[in-house]
C-alpha cells in the first residue's frame, strides 16, 4: 500500500523554499515521516540525511534541482518526526538500510537515484551494494559511502554499545525530557554542529523539536547517541564498494567531516582510490560539512549535471542497443 502524502506545508525564509508535501508511511513500530517535492511521475530521487539531522537538511538544496524530478527525503527512525524504534532496540546501519528498503517498497520504485549526506551517504553505500539493480546513481555529500573501522576496535565498539544500551534501559524510568526555550534549543544544536549557519539551524529545528508545556524538547531518540554495535572493517567495506553498479559522485567539503574526523592512517587514500577504480567522480569543494544546506547554490548545479549526465548516458546506451537490433 502506498503511503499517504498529506499536510502540504509552505515555508518562507530568507531563502525561498519550494512547498513540500508531508510523507507518512506506516511501519510495525509507528511511522516513517519525511517530505516530498515534485510530480509523482518525475525521476525518483531518495534523499538520506546525516546522523542527528533530519530531512530538513535538503530543504534549501532541492528547490535548486530540477522541478520535474520526484524527491523523497525521509527522517530516519529516531530522527525528526519519525517514530523511535521500540524499547530495547539498538540503532545500527543494517536497520537503517532495511528502513530504506521498506520506503522504496512502499513507493513502488524499481530503480532510483540517491543523494546521501554523511551518515545517509554511508547508508546509501551499503544499500547500493546490497541492491545494485535498484540504484542507478549516487551522490555522496561529505561521505565516503563507507566508514571502515579497525578490526581491534570493532569488538570494543560492540561491547560498549551493548553495555550502553542495557544501562539506558535500566535507567529509563528515571529519565525526563529536558525542556528548552527555543533559543536554548538552537544554541545546543549549533554547539553540537558548529558548521550550521543560523538559518540552517532554524530549518533543522522545524523537525528536530516539538513544543511542550514550558518550551521545547528534542524529538530525536537519545539512543542514536549510543555506540553503533555493527561496524565493518576495511576489507568488508572495499568488498561492498566493489558490488556497487551505480554511477557515483563524492562531493567532499574541504572544511568538512574528514578535516575533524580522522580515519586510521591510510584509510582515506585507500577508499578514495577504490572509488576511482570504480570510475567514481570525486570532487573536493570549498565549504563545510553542511554546505548543501548552508550554501546549496555551490553544489546544486554539480549534482544536477552529474545526475543528468547519467540519464543521458543511459538513454544513449539504450538507443545504441536499439539501433543494433
Amino acid at each position: 500500500m502506498l503511503p499517504a502524502f498529506t499536510s502540504l506545508r509552505h515555508f518562507s525564509t530568507t531563502t525561498m523554499r519550494r512547498a513540500a508535501s508531508e510523507f507518512r508511511m506506516t511501519v510495525p513500530w509507528g511511522e516513517v515521516r519525511g517530505q516530498v517535492w515534485g510530480p509523482s511521475n518525475g525521476r525518483p530521487v531518495l534523499c538520506l540525511h546525516g546522523w542527528a539531522d533530519n530531512c530538513g537538511t535538503f530543504s534549501t538544496l532541492i528547490p535548486l534541482l530540477p522541478k520535474d524530478w520526484r524527491f523523497v527525503a525521509i527522517d530516519f527512525p529516531g530522527h525528526g518526526l519519525s517514530s523511535h524504534r521500540p524499547d530495547g532496540c539498538l540503532y545500527t546501519f543494517p536497520l537503517y538500510v532495511a528502513d530504506v528498503r521498506r520506503v522504496v517498497e512502499a513507493l513502488q520504485w524499481k530503480q532510483f537515484s540517491i543523494i546521501g549526506h554523511s551518515m545517509g551517504g554511508n547508508v546509501a553505500g551499503i544499500f547500493s551494494a546490497l541492491y545494485p539493480e535498484m540504484v542507478d546513481a549516487v551522490v555522496l555529500l561529505d561521505s565516503y559511502g563507507y566508514l571502515p573501522t579497525q578490526m581491534t576496535e570493532m569488538f570494543k565498539n560492540m561491547r560498549k554499545g551493548i553495555n550502553d544500551q542495557i544501562h539506558y534501559d535500566n535507567k529509563m524510568d528515571e529519565r525526563k525530557e529536558r525542556v528548552y526555550t527555543y533559543d536554548k534549543a538552537k544554541e545546543r544544536l549549533k554547539a553540537a554542529n558548529p558548521s550550521l549557519s543560523d538559518q540552517s539551524a532554524d530549518i533543522l529545528l522545524e523537525r528536530a523539536v516539538r513544543e511542550v508545556e514550558g518550551g521545547f524538547v528534542f524529538s530525536r531518540d537519545f539512543r542514536i547517541n549510543l555506540k553503533n554495535i555493527v561496524n565493518n572493517n576495511m576489507e568488508q567495506c572495499l568488498h561492498m564498494l566493489s558490488l556497487v553498479k551505480a554511477r557515483v559522485m563524492l562531493l567532499l567539503a574541504k572544511d568538512g567531516l574528514f578535516k575533524t574526523f580522522t580515519l586510521p592512517n591510510g584509510y582515506d587514500d585507500l577508499i578514495q582510490k577504490s572509488w576511482v577504480d570504480q570510475k567514481a567522480t570525486i570532487l573536493n569543494i570549498e565549504g563545510d560539512h553542511h554546505i548543501h544546506l548552508n550554501k546549496p547554490e555551490s553544489v546544486a548545479s554539480i549534482i544536477t549535471d552529474f545526475l543528468q549526465s547519467h540519464r543521458k548516458s543511459v538513454t544513449d546506451e539504450t538507443e545504441n542497443q536499439s539501433s543494433k537490433l
